[in-house]
């Protein structure tokens, strides 16, 4: 990214916090989650380029941006990223001595630093957290943000995982009342830099991953709009989504993006608690069936045995 932009980036970003501080801004508007979510995949454009086609650099297929210049912090973070994508596809663990010893090197000083940033460009453009298993041994796991494995499209075009975008669609269909009309959709993605009809670095032909590959995985409903003449449509959540996140878990995805906390955005907070609550309900009420049957089960299996015994 020409420094000209990233100084526009910072700038209007700060703008926005100094706004969120006297009270002043709305979190309906989606402006600030494309800008900060463009800013992080900009300097990781190069990362989904080495890991397409199955691990393996690319030259047919050069980053959608122009590379900006980095500083050696720069370029560690983006080494990182690598090496814990890497890590993830093979299934393996991470520990601090490896990444000190493969990838921090000389920069020891820095090593906080840069894991803070390749995390954080993990969350925000593949969906991945960065969780300590052992915190003694110094552990870490990358685990998907939805309950179930979500690795890539179906057919086996590439492991990089899509839960990225798949989170910030969502996000997008939560704070539009539930259902987002296409031409919402895509005017986030096109502040990330994902556009209809151009083939994007991470996720591939994006038209095709949200209007197909995610609703056949039942990530996404994509409907036309009732009475819409010419036709228009819309989106909303699947119920694969419902069973694996939630929309608290969708909230703090995106006060992650805004580095704030999901209470900065009440009426969707509010929103969020009311599912979880009822998430909670219906959870309490299926173990309270499953315990019903178990017992008619067992209570069942009693009598029958007492019938069998009396025969004798």
């Amino acid at each position: 990214m020409p420094r000209g932009q990233k100084s526009k980036l910072r700038a209007r970003e700060k703008r926005r916090q100094a706004q969120e501080e006297q009270g002043d801004l709305s979190p309906q508007e989606g402006t600030s989650m494309g800008t900060t979510a463009a800013a992080a995949s900009e300097e990781t454009s190069d990362v989904g380029t080495s890991f397409q086609e199955g691990g393996s650099r690319s030259s047919q297929n050069p980053p959608v941006t122009e590379p900006f210049r980095r500083g050696p912090i720069d370029e560690k973070v983006v080494m990182m990223v690598h090496y814990m994508l890497y890590k993830y596809e093979m299934k393996e663990p991470i520990s601090k001595g490896d990444m000190l010893r493969n990838v921090i090197q000389m920069y020891k000083n820095h090593f906080h630093e840069i894991l803070r940033r390749a995390s954080e460009y993990l969350e925000l453009i593949f969906g991945l957290d960065l969780k300590e298993v052992d915190p003694n041994r110094h552990i870490y796991v990358l685990v998907n943000k939805l309950e179930t494995t979500y690795d890539g499209m179906p057919g086996g075009e590439g492991s990089i995982p899509k839960t990225g975008l798949l989170m910030t669609v969502l996000g997008v269909i939560f704070t539009k009342g539930n259902c987002a009309s296409e031409a919402e959709v895509w005017e986030v993605l096109n502040m990330m830099g994902i556009y209809d009809g151009r083939r994007h670095f991470i996720y591939g032909e994006p038209r095709k991953l949200i209007t197909q590959d995610l609703v056949q995985e039942n990530y996404l409903e994509y409907r036309q709009v009732a009475g819409s003449d010419p036709p228009c449509y819309e989106f909303l959540w699947g119920p694969r989504a419902h069973a694996e996140t939630s929309k608290m878990k969708v909230l703090e995805f995106l006060a992650k993006i805004h580095d704030t906390t999901p209470s900065a955005f009440p009426v969707w907070y509010q929103e969020a608690l009311k599912d979880e609550e009822e998430r909670s309900q219906a959870r309490a009420a299926a173990r309270a069936r499953n315990a019903a049957r178990a017992d008619a089960r067992a209570k069942a299996k009693g009598s029958n045995s007492s019938r069998h015994f009396n025969k004798f």
